[in-house]
């Protein structure tokens, strides 16, 4: 996996309850021009190698307690 920099004055965080996804955004909301999946359902964001974003599908199953 590629290295992203991560400089964060602001971190906006914002949950859409009906879609069950939570959305992470560095900074201002801007837009992208690469994104990597790590993990099934966890999106990175990035924008000439600076992460911008954090996008996790499913975050309730995520928290369940095994």
């Amino acid at each position: 996996m590629e290295s992203v920099v991560l400089n964060p004055k602001k971190l906006d965080v914002d949950y859409d309850k009906k879609s069950d996804v939570l959305y992470i955004s560095v900074g201002s909301p801007r837009e992208t021009d690469d994104s990597m999946e790590p993990q099934e359902g966890i999106v990175l964001r990035t924008r000439k190698g600076e992460l911008v974003g954090i996008t996790i599908l499913g975050l309730k199953h995520r928290l369940e307690l095994k």
